[in-house]
Parts: structure tokens; sequence; C-alpha cells
């Protein structure tokens, strides 16, 4: 007669107690800075997960709390909510240590009270996120320093600024958006394929665009600068070429050069004129050049190619044409005969005989 009873007592009877999985608390938040020497803590200041007493792991053992431990820490003066992982369970009872930037998001001083619950999340698919300083621009490569940093946190959650360290420097980088959507604004990132999309960081402005000028590597000659004969170009006004040639020219043709000497004392005065290369003569002999080191000079006549004349060519072939005489047959023919008047005709003479008697 008492198994009714107990089959009612202990069956899914509305008598039954409700299993209640949730893990909700109260604890007075501190900085990982201020947790004993003897804990690691340089790391976990720049993650995003946190450290709850031992009585907390006690409580979460007795639920059914699926992995990986998730939280959602909220701040019910200002009503701020954030999510975060947890590292260990070593903190003193009733405290929480959590990073100084979970702190500054969540509005709070060191002793602050604070509710830490369990809470589940989706899987990130994607993540939007905004640099806080233009010097985050100085690394190399953003997207593998990314993917080491977020190896310390477990959740992302809408609006929060985090803080990484790299080279000694700390970048805030603040979450813009995150998929998919959730009710908390947060998502698990613990294996999963994250697509992450970069914003302009803060205070950076956009370069104007200035089209570059392209000059031509070669600027075209204009035949009508160019004398012929000796060419006048920079190059030989440079070094002065003008004056080389005709003072080599003057010493070739005098036969006593040197310096002379007034009786005065006085020093002979020196012919300094300066030659211009029109002034030159194209067949004049070819003067020395005593030019400096890594230096050449090409002084070669620059001679224009003139049109071509078609009635020209015409007329020097006909002039050079090979065997323009005219012929002789040494057969004279019957009209040349009666032409030449100068030889009197054969058929007025009688034949010689064959042969002569002499007595």
């Amino acid at each position: 007669m008492f198994s009714g009873f107990g089959s009612d007592l202990f069956s899914g009877s509305p008598f039954a107690a409700p299993i209640n999985n949730k893990f909700e608390d109260y604890f007075r938040c501190y900085p990982i800075a201020m947790m004993p020497d003897n804990i690691r803590k340089d790391d976990a200041n720049f993650g995003g997960k946190i450290f709850l007493p031992p009585s907390a792991l006690n409580k979460l053992t007795m639920l059914h709390i699926r992995y990986p431990m998730l939280f959602e820490l909220s701040n019910e003066t200002k009503s701020i909510k954030t999510h975060s992982g947890v590292l260990e369970f070593v903190a003193e009872e009733g405290r929480a240590y959590i990073p100084q930037w979970m702190m500054s998001t969540l509005e709070v001083n060191p002793g602050s009270l604070l509710k830490i619950s369990n809470c589940d999340l989706p899987l990130g698919s994607f993540v939007k996120i905004e640099p806080q300083s233009v010097d985050f621009l100085d690394i190399s490569d953003p997207k593998a320093v990314l993917e080491n940093v977020l190896r310390k946190f477990s959740t992302l959650t809408v609006n929060d600024i985090i803080e990484i360290n790299y080279n000694d420097s700390i970048y805030g980088i603040k979450v813009l958006e995150v998929k998919p959507t959730s009710q908390g604004k947060g998502i698990c990132v613990v294996e999963t394929d994250l697509e992450t999309d970069f914003a302009p960081p803060v205070g950076y402005l956009e370069p104007e665009y200035k089209p570059k000028a392209v000059k031509p590597s070669s600027t075209p000659i204009d035949p009508s600068s160019v004398n012929r004969g000796i060419g006048a170009a920079t190059m030989a006004k440079s070094i002065n070429y003008a004056n080389i040639v005709a003072e080599a020219s003057t010493s070739s043709s005098q036969s006593f050069t040197g310096s002379g000497q007034k009786l005065s004392g006085k020093p002979t005065e020196q012919n300094s004129k300066t030659y211009s290369i029109d002034e030159l003569d194209p067949d004049a002999p070819p003067a020395p050049l005593n030019l400096p080191s890594n230096q050449l000079f090409f002084g070669f006549p620059v001679i224009l190619p003139t049109p071509e004349n078609t009635d020209g060519e015409d007329s020097a072939r006909e002039e050079t044409k090979a065997f323009g005489g005219s012929g002789q047959s040494l057969r004279q023919s019957k009209k040349r005969k009666e032409k030449n008047t100068g030889h009197v005709p054969l058929k007025n003479h009688s034949r010689s005989p064959d042969y002569i008697e002499i007595d």
C-alpha cells in the first residue's frame, strides 16, 4: 500500500523539487593587478577571462553547465553588461578578479559589487572591430596579431573595448558588430572560424589622392634649334668647347707662344675673348680635351637629313650610266662605205696579178 505513495512523492509530481541549473552570485570585483604575486597575471590582464573562488567551482559542478563555461557580468547600478570566460578558480572567497579593460567597460571601481551568472552564447562567425588609435596601423601583420590575441578570449560583446599588448605597446580595439546576433549581443569565439573586418582607426584621415604628373623619359629635339656642322648642344657649352677649339687653332698657327713682360714690370694683357660655337670653322683641326673624371663628351657634328629629290636622283643616274658610248663594228656596212667619201672605191681598180715577172 506504500507503493503508490512512494511513486507519487519521488516521481514527476507537482510536489517534486524543480531542478535549477542556473549559476548566479554576487562578488566584489578587483583588477587582476591586485591579485597575489604567486599567480601569473601578466597575460590574463590582456585577455577575456576572469578568476573566481573555489566555491563557485563547487556550485558549477553540481549544475548541468555546458562547456566552455561562459559568464555574464552585470553592473546593475548602470545597467551595463558584458561576457567573459573563466581562467582559474583561485580567487579569495567573495572576490572576483577581472581584467582592467573589463572594469572600464563596466564602469566599476575596485571593491564594487558585481553580479556574475552563467550564460550560453552562439558560436561567432563574423566580427567587425575598430582600433582606437592610428598607431595600430604600425603593426606589420595585424591579422596574425589578432589571431594570437583572440586565443585569450572566450567571448566578444558589442561595444566592448578590449586591450591587447604587442611589442610593449597597448592598443584598444572596440567591437562594433558580431554575427550571429543574440539577445546578449555577444558571441563565443572558442573553436570556431571567425571572419574579421577592420574599420578605420579613430582619428584616421583618408589621404587626398593627387595624380602624379608623368614626365616623358626623353624630350624630342627641335630640328630648328640644331646648327649644321658643329652641334651647339648643352654639353659643348658646359665644357666651353668653342674656346678650346679656338685656342688650339691659334696656338698651332703661332710660332712663338708664351707670356710676355713689359719693361715697366706691368703684366701684359692677354686675349680673353669668348668664342661662340657658331663662329668656329667646321673644318678646324681637332683639339685635345682634358675633361674631369666621370665625364664624357660626344663632339660629333649633328647633320640633319635632307629631303629626298627624285629629279636629282634621276639625273645623277643618267650621268653615271655605264657603257654610254656608241659601238663600232669591224665589218663596215655598205651605208658606211657610201658615206665615207675620203676613200677611193675598189671597183675602179683592177685586180692585182697573181705573180709579177722581172726580166
